[in-house]
């Protein structure tokens, strides 16, 4: 089964930048989508951004869109997330697993902290 792996989180000012990759042990199927979630202390797991490994989905919600870029590196079976812009709200614990099903174990997370 393919492992995740999340790093390159860490503590940065608001307005900041910070990029984080998703490192697979193989592929997946070329149409699934790898997204990134986050979870905030105390709240739900919820969905990011997510990209199909063939690069031809893409996906963003609002709260993100404009300031995180989502891009994948077939070669490396790695997914980024460039977040810029950073806001006090986006810290959390950002994972990364199938999209809308996240059916793959899921990683430690890699935390994201925005001071204000």
């Amino acid at each position: 089964q393919v492992q995740l792996v999340e790093s390159g989180g860490g503590l940065v000012q608001a307005g900041g930048s910070l990029r984080l990759s998703c490192a697979a042990s193989g592929r997946t199927d070329s149409s699934d989508v790898i997204g990134w979630f986050r979870q905030a202390p105390g709240k739900e797991r919820k969905f990011v951004a997510g990209i199909m490994w063939s690069g031809t989905r893409i996906y963003y919600v609002e709260s993100v869109k404009g300031r995180f870029t989502i891009s994948r590196d077939n070669a490396r079976n790695t997914v980024y997330l460039q977040m810029n812009s950073l806001k006090p709200e986006d810290t959390a614990v950002y994972y990364c697993n199938l999209y809308p099903t996240p059916s793959l174990p899921w990683g430690q997370g890699t935390q994201v902290t925005v001071s204000s």
